[in-house]
């Protein structure tokens, strides 16, 4: 017994000594290629074990002969498992150099091409990640230019549609200034109307550089669907005579909503608007409101003939008008984005589908918990 623990204690002193000299190693070159880190390791291993070894083998007094057999046989094992390690990292390396060509594709708006060679575990996972943030990053940029252009459209048009009533009012005041206007009142009027028709425009967006810098601050309180309805229904009843358009309020569920009462009939109030100027005379607009679920969707619905399913998707778009036939003559197009705004700010979603003779536009929004 005291035999076995004294070769014991020989093979850790031995192996112990060659773990701090490859510890001492490890740490100086911890900088280095993740195959020197191997290689080292091996080494380690090896010398600890021929250190181990040959201290027993001194210590029990082998021959000559028998410790040469000895050592040998463990330096053929060591020079055996340097190789191994060596190839191991230079195949880890290898792999390792491959992703980080990969990698640098981010730059310049490049995509991630992963590396087709089988890598280890660890590697192929870090190559799934950089992959899906390729993809995120890819989608962002996508949002990005579909944001910058619609910023270039929307200053284009609320230049020409600036510069169009500034043109008439130039001309009108030159007239009244230089008494050769027939009709003095009539200019007054028309001057009185145009400025007001910019004076939206200007507030819309206001609204909406609120909205998308989140600056827009609501005031929520519980209120009868029914209220919200009747109030946009009120506003817009001028308008539809105007245009002779039958405002109709249909299905309207007894549910509260918590929101604010002003932005949220702004809501309706531009869904109407847009409804009505987009529905030909003798057309009819339906309101109605049902619940679903744990929300309560507001639906306003037109008879424009529907919208092309490949502007669907743009419909929300800041600056977005759509066809000719669809452009109202004062309109900006901001309405139907400071309608997601607002929505979004009370935590709902705005949506549109075609619907036989025209479109459906849909505002959904939760529920107040106690309703639930």
């Amino acid at each position: 017994m005291n035999d076995l623990l004294l070769i014991a204690a020989f093979a850790l002193g031995g192996a112990a000594a060659a773990g701090l000299l490859g510890a001492l190693v490890l740490r100086l070159l911890r900088h280095r290629s993740v195959a020197v880190a191997l290689a080292v390791v091996a080494a380690v291993t090896v010398t600890a074990m021929m250190a181990g070894t040959l201290a027993v083998a001194e210590a029990m007094f082998l021959s000559s002969h028998d410790l040469t057999v000895v050592t040998l046989v463990v330096a053929m094992a060591a020079v055996v498992s340097l190789a191994t390690a060596l190839l191991l990292g230079r195949w880890v390396v290898a792999r390792s150099r491959e992703l980080t060509r990969a990698a640098r594709d981010f730059g310049d708006d490049g995509a991630f091409a992963a590396p087709v060679v089988p890598a280890t575990a660890e590697l192929a996972a870090l190559t799934r990640e950089l992959a899906a943030t390729s993809a995120r990053l890819a989608d962002s940029r996508e949002r990005e230019r579909a944001l910058e252009t619609s910023r270039r459209e929307l200053v284009a048009w609320i230049s020409h549609d600036l510069r169009t009533p500034l043109a008439g009012l130039r001309a009108m005041s030159e007239a009244l200034e230089d008494g050769v206007s027939d009709d003095p009142g009539r200019y007054h009027r028309q001057i009185r109307t145009e400025v007001e028709r910019m004076n939206t425009m200007v507030g819309d967006l206001f609204e909406l550089s609120r909205i998308h810098a989140g600056a827009l601050t609501l005031t929520p309180a519980r209120m009868s669907v029914h209220d919200l309805v009747d109030d946009a229904l009120c506003g817009a009843h001028p308008l539809a005579d105007e245009h002779g358009v039958r405002l109709v309020g249909g299905a309207i569920e007894p549910v509260p909503v918590e929101v604010d009462a002003k932005e949220m009939t702004r809501v309706l109030a531009n869904l109407l608007v847009n409804a009505i100027r987009h529905t030909p005379a003798d057309g009819r607009v339906a309101v109605d409101a049902e619940c679903r679920a744990d929300a309560v969707v507001l639906s306003v619905t037109d008879g424009c003939g529907g919208i092309p399913d490949e502007d669907l998707p743009r419909v929300f778009d800041t600056g977005w008008r759509g066809s000719a036939a669809r452009t109202p003559p004062a309109g900006a197009g901001l309405g139907l984005a400071i309608v997601r705004g607002i929505v979004e700010a009370h935590a709902g979603r705005a949506a549109v589908h075609n619907v036989p003779g025209g479109c459906r536009f849909e505002v959904t929004l939760p529920l107040p918990a106690m309703a639930g």
